[in-house]
């Protein structure tokens, strides 16, 4: 199996492409690729281009654990970059399908940028329903901790924090993302407000773990920071891996610009695959 990888400020993930593979990826084909010993090693599996008869393109998003996200912010990016070094995109704007819905995205700067719309965040974990904004409670080891959900087609949980360390993402990171309240399990961010146009973030993925940087992550934290008031509609997003820019209207939809960088290619053996 034929596959790319990229990363965008350190989250990683390798691309493959359905021309090169002759049916949909399995379980142990995304196990293999994501495995960081025993694999390439990537935060996720991008699976496309595919048909779509509602974009000019459509992707499938694959969790470490084999779970298909809803969207991803920094996998897109990756995404629009490949399509860009296949030559398949250029400047101009394009719309990508994903399971969470319809985006467009531009590729800027030689590839090594790229912006895409992400849509409209709601505070809810719920795809329906635009409730005002409004803290809520998860508990851990009998300690309660206020958050405010936030829906980017993918759920997310945002603690605001004196001072997010990657310590703290990965001890309440894996137990918030379990909590029994989050139907699909959720994303969860410790967020500091620096000032009125940057915050800071550490993240637990759902589905992946800890991570150095996240699209969907950055535009739900800054979406809540705006809305809450602390911040103006121009965020710029600062976690381990690098800085996002979101930009926000009063409606709250989001539009993410960030950087993508190629790593290189390569190809999956069936032993890595069948390795016992």
């Amino acid at each position: 199996m034929k596959f790319t990888k990229y990363h965008a400020l350190g989250n990683d993930y390798i691309v493959v492409d359905p021309a090169d593979v002759s049916s949909a990826l399995t379980f142990d084909q995304i196990s293999a690729l994501c495995d960081r010993h025993y694999g390439f090693g990537s935060d996720g599996v991008l699976f496309g281009p595919l048909k779509s008869d509602a974009g000019d393109f459509a992707l499938q998003i694959f969790n470490p654990d084999g779970g298909e996200a809803e969207k991803s912010g920094n996998g897109l990016r990756i995404f629009c970059r490949y399509l860009w070094d296949q030559q398949l995109v250029g400047g101009e704007k394009f719309t990508v399908e994903t399971k969470g819905g319809i985006v467009s995205a531009v590729v800027h700067a030689e590839g090594k940028s790229v912006s895409v719309a992400m849509g409209k965040v709601r505070f809810t974990h719920e795809h329906d329903g635009e409730p005002e904004i409004a803290a809520k409670k998860v508990m851990v080891d009998q300690q309660s901790f206020a958050f405010y959900p936030a829906n980017v087609s993918n759920p997310h949980c945002v603690i605001l924090v004196d001072e997010p360390t990657p310590g703290m993402a990965k001890k309440l990171g894996p137990v918030i993302e379990n909590d029994g309240q989050f139907k699909n399990r959720t994303n969860v961010q410790f967020l500091k407000i620096i000032d009125r146009n940057n915050i800071r973030i550490e993240i637990w993925e759902r589905g992946a773990g800890y991570t150095l940087a996240s699209g969907s992550s950055s535009t739900a934290s800054a979406a809540v920071a705006f809305a809450l008031g602390f911040c103006d509609s121009q965020i710029a997003v600062h976690m381990p891996g690098g800085v996002i820019e979101i930009s926000l209207d009063n409606q709250f939809l989001a539009t993410m610009k960030g950087a993508v960088c190629k790593i290189g290619e390569g190809n999956l053996s069936a032993e890595a695959v069948n390795y016992q």
